[in-house]
């Protein structure tokens, strides 16, 4: 799908590493410039940064713009945008991926008598907030392009995944979802959520194979995942490529999409050239 998105407009949050890195590679590769948001401008105990994400998508066919933004301001974000519109007068996609993920893996498996009050915060500040105050500022150009919103959500609002802060967050992202889409009903903005499965990112990287050369990782509620089954960072992004790219879209707006059920759809493979199994669990 290179150059199917050539001329397109995209801002991704939390983009130095992980699914938003992925995200944003997959959009570069097909040609959209790309600011790539976070926080991170030297990698510490986890590699990536916002500049080395922009590089690769200048490497790949797209433009690259590397933006330091903390989500948690809101004038920082709003100036983000502003960038936006006086830069390039147009946005077409925004991707809400930014996540608070240190918080959610330091309370992973615990009951919420032991989960305390500050990890509802730190979930829900970055991670459900975060994406509201982005489509909040990111509206009006999206409006003016008939452009897509995609926030990036998982399983987790259906079912018991890691703990109960986690499940309860990302229900509010799907929720967000739903009612941005009501809001939108009388623009040709598409708003969705996305549901990536276990997706084999930095963090899950550093978990070491077993005598059998198998990685593991075993997640609350769900049992063992080998990560030979994991999709990798730029599956998702593959998935919004093709969202992006359909003039029916349209028709998907307000609900959540599995990444594999898109793929079986749309045509697409991970990296590899194949297609995650079923029953994905998911670790965004």
């Amino acid at each position: 799908m290179k150059g199917i998105l050539s001329g397109r407009v995209a801002v991704v949050t939390g983009a130095s590493r992980g699914i938003g890195k992925g995200i944003a590679l997959e959009l570069g590769a097909a040609g959209a410039k790309v600011y790539v948001t976070g926080r991170t401008q030297a990698a510490g105990r986890l590699p990536g940064t916002v500049a080395e994400t922009a590089a690769r998508i200048d490497e790949l066919g797209g433009t690259g713009v590397p933006y330091v933004c903390d989500h948690s301001d809101d004038d920082a974000v709003a100036a983000l945008f502003e960038t936006v519109r006086d830069t390039d007068g147009r946005l077409d996609i925004l991707v809400n991926n930014v996540y608070n993920s240190p918080a959610s893996a330091r309370w992973l498996g615990k009951p919420f008598w032991q989960v305390p009050p500050k990890a509802w915060d730190e979930s829900f500040d970055i991670g459900v907030r975060s994406h509201y105050v982005a489509s909040h500022f990111a509206a009006p150009l999206l409006i003016d392009s008939d452009g897509l919103i995609v926030n990036v959500s998982s399983p987790g609002a259906r079912h018991y995944t890691h703990n109960t802060v986690y499940g309860v967050a990302k229900t509010a992202v799907d929720r967000l979802t739903a009612d941005m889409a009501h809001d939108l009903a009388d623009t040709a903005v598409t708003a969705v959520s996305l549901w990536p499965g276990i997706v084999d990112t930095e963090l899950l990287q550093l978990i070491p194979a077993d005598a059998a050369g198998r990685r593991l990782v075993t997640l609350p509620g769900e049992g063992t995942v080998d990560l030979a089954d994991a999709e990798s960072p730029r599956f998702p992004g593959r998935a919004v490529v093709a969202l992006a790219a359909d003039p029916a879209r349209r028709d998907r707006t307000g609900r959540a999409w599995r990444t594999r059920d898109l793929a079986l759809e749309y045509g697409f493979t991970d990296t590899d050239g194949r297609i995650p199994p079923p029953d994905r669990l998911s670790n965004q």
